[in-house]
């Protein structure tokens, strides 16, 4: 026992200080007989020496669950519930259920057809679910946590809706597998939609943000997968600066890079006069009409080219690579990215009509791809939305003609029909209800009711299957305080 500067002993830690000196562990200062011989029976009991605990006494964790009991009577109560959590808690990639399939990145609308067509009473669940493409969200698996979350949710769905367990457990557990794929949800872009049935599990990953949300029926929730087949998003983009030209090719999908084999590197990379780094070599065009009718001329000029013609003759280059590689047959719009004074350069050089008054202004020689797109898709936006406002406009040019409509009523019959030539559908709008298409016979409902369907996806589907042109607007730009708005054709 240690002794302070004074001289005093020191009690060892945990011993009291006090003038009481207790020999025993649990001893009080102030007992009565009795209970000072029941407190030495316990301490003999469960004490080992002073202050020690006896081996054979149990002590239990302060962190247990002290409602075991009542948790236990929940499992007996509902022990089915408590099996089908715990298959679900112990899976690890069984492979010997159903696999999921990628429905083709390049949907059509025959894809879009086909999916909507598709039927099962036994049931059919959608799932979309906005997705990261990288970053801190990939990393802490935030996406799985969320896929997990609407798994659970359309259980609880389905038991509500008076599944038996089993047929619930057989229906969602290739969808609960997915979650362990780590290298799937690596692999995503801004969106995923699934697409699950008996003996049927697809799925398609978006380029664009979707709303969470599952929806279950006897057919597959369709309308967000619009943009991908009705959309014309489809143009070229030339990122030009003076070491490097690239030329992509995107739509609403992505971008891609297009292989072009005479591309040069850069300005340092223009042609030469027999390989002399002190000859300059320039090229003026005559131009006889537009395309094929151009005449390449070549002048040597003596001692090394300013950078002015240096350039001059980089940008001729890259403009004949991309012609001859791929725009000398295309309409679709050339958007340009590059330095200021470079694009007027290569606009007044081009022999492609289609090159956007626009561009993106800046160097981006060394710009990430996926931002390079999103810039060039936000700066096409006014270009593409054209088609969309043209639409509307044809739409109210008709109004006092009797051939457009915003009635529910009207709108989904039509659409079943073939009488739509133009339908707007407010995104995230909901008409629940069910159409006999013998009978021609419309229920409405607030809300869903057994046997109900999503009437605007209904409409969409089977508009879209008519060749119908199909608009998704935000409700403040729909023509009319109605989620269905729709041009007839007669």
């Amino acid at each position: 026992m240690g002794k302070d500067r004074e001289g005093r002993y020191i009690p060892p830690k945990g011993k009291p200080s006090g003038s009481i000196r207790e020999g025993k562990l649990g001893l009080r200062p102030t007992m009565e007989e009795e209970e000072l011989r029941r407190d030495e029976e316990m301490t003999q009991q469960y004490t080992s020496g002073e202050d020690e605990l006896a081996p054979n006494v149990h002590v239990r964790h302060p962190n247990r669950n002290t409602a075991k009991g009542d948790e236990a009577e929940h499992v007996a109560h509902n022990e089915a519930e408590y099996a089908y959590m715990k298959r679900y808690d112990t899976l690890h990639k069984p492979y010997d259920v159903l696999q999921p399939e990628s429905l083709p990145q390049r949907f059509t609308r025959d894809d879009f057809t086909a999916l909507a067509a598709y039927r099962s009473d036994a049931g059919c669940v959608t799932f979309y679910l906005p997705t990261h493409r990288s970053g801190m969200e990939v990393n802490e698996q935030q996406d799985t946590i969320r896929y997990k979350n609407a798994l659970q949710k359309a259980r609880q769905q389905l038991l509500q809706k008076g599944w038996r367990h089993e047929d619930v457990e057989s229906l969602l557990l290739p969808a609960f597998n997915l979650m362990y794929d780590d290298d799937f949800w690596r692999r995503q872009l801004d969106s995923i939609g699934l697409f699950l049935a008996p003996g049927f599990f697809k799925y398609i990953r978006l380029p664009y943000r979707t709303e969470e949300r599952h929806y279950i029926n006897s057919s597959f929730y369709v309308s967000p997968l619009l943009p991908l087949v009705t959309s014309k998003e489809h143009f070229y983009l030339l990122a030009l600066s003076k070491n490097k030209a690239t030329l992509y090719e995107a739509d609403a999908h992505g971008i891609q890079e297009v292989p072009v084999p005479d591309m040069p590197d850069g300005k340092g990379d223009v042609v030469r006069y027999e390989g002399r780094p002190d000859l300059g070599m320039t090229r003026s065009r005559s131009a006889q009409g537009s395309g094929a009718g151009v005449t390449d001329v070549y002048s040597m000029g003596e001692g090394k080219p300013d950078e002015k013609s240096d350039v001059s003759m980089y940008v001729d280059q890259v403009e004949e690579a991309v012609w001859k590689a791929r725009l000398h047959n295309e309409k679709a719009p050339l958007l340009l990215a590059a330095v200021e004074y470079i694009i007027p350069m290569y606009r007044e050089r081009s022999r492609y009509r289609h090159i956007m008054d626009t561009a993106l202004t800046g160097n981006y020689e060394h710009e990430n791809p996926t931002v390079l797109y999103e810039k060039a898709r936000e700066k096409m936006r006014p270009y593409f939305e054209q088609d969309r406002q043209h639409a509307l406009d044809r739409y109210w040019n008709n109004s006092a003609n009797g051939l457009t409509s915003s009635i529910p009523a009207d709108v989904v019959p039509a659409c079943y029909y073939s009488r739509v030539d133009t339908l707007f559908i407010q995104r995230d709008g909901r008409l629940w209800g069910a159409f006999n298409e013998r009978d021609n016979r419309l229920i409405q409902h607030d809300s869903e009711q057994p046997g109900d369907e999503c009437l605007v996806n209904a409409a969409a589907a089977k508009a879209m299957a008519t060749g119908a042109a199909v608009f998704i607007l935000e409700k403040e730009q729909m023509p009319a305080e109605s989620p269905v708005a729709a041009l007839m054709r007669y």
